[in-house]
């Protein structure tokens, strides 16, 4: 893909996300101070924060057995339910493991979750990674590629029973029988139903992303890594024909693009950077290492030798999902910048962690996504169109006093 191949697309303004705090221990592996709470009291007043803050999603996290230091874990699907109840326009995704989940019992699931929400339900689908919390568990650990390809079966069920009737699905995991699940989703427009998130950086993710996902999640990548993820996908969406006819899912259009990113925002370079050398220099070595060690299971055991983590230094992994690789790193104005520029090359969505949660996310809505704004307004009348700021929530950031903990 092209820097900028799409016109159209720089009239849409970007779209920002948020990891949810589900899980003790905060979003780095460090010792480092991180006045961020992993109950659901701090969580909800989060989410609340987010939604007046100019944020359109939360992304709940799934795990249940201790890894990367976090030894307390809130379960996904549940906790979200829990945000979209506190919450008006905040779309939460609630992170599932295939395997863990039959499909069905997660596609009505998410469906009652809609209708609780008025339309803010939605999924991340994560193929897995951590081997113990399967075989623990008593369920099968199937072989990196074998993964991804229970997980496209998976998928075709979520949209097959969330857009048809009597819809039927042979496989070599998932069987399905003329079944219709009532009520369907909530009618949104410009949504066929409850959007498909999918995660993954290997050659196997991008070419399932490609076929079935509504959009790509990576971890954190600069800028010529993320490029590659992004041609990857794309190839595999033309292969497969997006946009027309799929099993299940009747016009599939494009996959759209998100990526992770660890925002440190301070005065000045230096001290973000400064707080970065010390987020690393505090770094939990035994809990980084175990991750590390886990984490073989992923990326580095495909046969090509790539995805998520294969190319990871302890320093990247002190952020579990790579977040300083994508460098959110510097004042609001050179954070604003370096998001554009991800702009051009076709990201949509940014997915953004922070050491002090409450804080930190409304000083984001309130001194960055200003300025990225503006940024996207001068880009896309460069290229003759106009942003179209229309249906993008409005950010009215509480003071900072109102978010001190």
């Amino acid at each position: 893909m092209t820097e900028i191949s799409n016109v159209a697309r720089l009239s849409e303004p970007l779209k920002f996300a948020y990891w949810v705090p589900n899980v003790s221990g905060g979003l780095v592996v460090s010792t480092i101070e991180q006045r961020t709470g992993w109950d659901f009291n701090y969580n909800k007043k989060l989410a609340r924060i987010a939604e007046e803050s100019g944020f359109e999603y939360a992304l709940t996290q799934t795990r249940y057995a201790a890894s990367y230091g976090a030894d307390k874990q809130h379960e996904a699907t549940s906790f979200s339910l829990a945000l979209l109840a506190a919450t008006e326009r905040l779309k939460v995704i609630s992170a599932v493991h295939p395997g863990m989940w039959h499909p069905g019992v997660l596609a009505k699931f998410i469906i009652t979750a809609d209708h609780i929400s008025n339309g803010r339900a939605a999924v991340n689908i994560v193929s897995g990674w951590l081997k113990s919390e399967f075989t623990n568990f008593g369920l099968d650990w199937l072989e990196h590629d074998e993964r991804y390809v229970r997980t496209e079966e998976f998928i075709r069920v979520l949209r097959g029973l969330w857009t048809e009737t009597e819809y039927s699905q042979a496989g070599k995991y998932y069987n399905i029988t003329d079944f219709t699940l009532n009520p369907a989703p909530v009618q949104v427009p410009g949504r066929a139903h409850p959007e498909i998130f999918f995660g993954g950086n290997s050659t196997a993710a991008q070419a399932t992303a490609g076929r079935v996902a509504d959009w790509y999640f990576s971890n954190g990548k600069d800028l010529e890594g993320f490029k590659d993820n992004i041609a990857g996908v794309v190839s595999s969406a033309g292969e497969s024909g997006r946009g027309t006819r799929q099993g299940g899912g009747g016009a599939l259009p494009a996959p759209r693009f998100g990526l992770n990113g660890f925002v440190i925002s301070r005065d000045s370079e230096k001290e973000a950077r400064e707080t970065l050398r010390e987020i690393v220099e505090k770094a939990h070595k035994p809990a980084v290492q175990g991750f590390r060690d886990a984490v073989q299971e992923a990326g580095p055991s495909t046969r090509d030798g790539k995805g998520m983590w294969a190319d990871s230094t302890f320093e990247d992994l002190v952020q579990y999902n790579d977040g300083f690789k994508t460098q959110l790193i510097g004042t609001p104005e050179q954070i604003a910048e370096r998001i554009v520029e991800y702009k051009k090359i076709g990201v949509n969505l940014f997915l953004t962690g922070y050491l002090h949660f409450q804080e930190e996310l409304a000083a984001f809505g309130r001194d960055i996504l200003p300025i990225v704004r503006e940024l996207e307004s001068d880009l896309a009348r460069s290229h003759g169109t106009e942003l179209d700021l229309s249906s993008t929530p409005e950010a009215k950031t509480p003071a900072k006093e109102e978010v001190a903990v």
